[in-house]
């Protein structure tokens, strides 16, 4: 079974920076690229970013791109997320998505809030 744990989302004040976590288990980690995508309350899935099983090759959204970095540990089966400058734009729950850009298999999410 497929299972996605991500953590690290929190309050945060504009311009701050979080790092969330992803943990995964029940399939061959390496194996798989990895993706983030974030969602606001009302509104669609955004796709932020990806990572393939080796740590590369990697994607950036626009929205996001110069603020966001995205790396990955195999041997810890982890997936990261490094969120700088964040914007008050930012806020979302975001997901960590076992392949890329579509995946249907995300976890249940971390909710980050910027906010002064």
């Amino acid at each position: 079974e497929v299972q996605l744990v991500e953590s690290g989302g929190g309050l945060v004040q504009p311009g701050g920076s979080l790092r969330l976590s992803c943990v995964a288990s029940g399939f061959r980690f390496e194996s798989y690229a990895m993706a983030w995508a974030r969602q606001v309350p009302g509104k669609g899935l955004e796709w932020v970013s990806t990572i393939g099983g080796r740590g590369y090759p990697t994607w950036i959204a626009d929205s996001v791109k110069g603020r966001f970095t995205v790396s990955r540990d195999n041997t810890e089966n982890t997936v990261y997320l490094q969120l700088n400058s964040l914007k008050t734009d930012d806020t979302a729950i975001y997901y960590c998505a076992k392949g890329g850009v579509g995946s249907t298999e995300r976890g249940q999410g971390t909710q980050v809030t910027v906010s002064s």
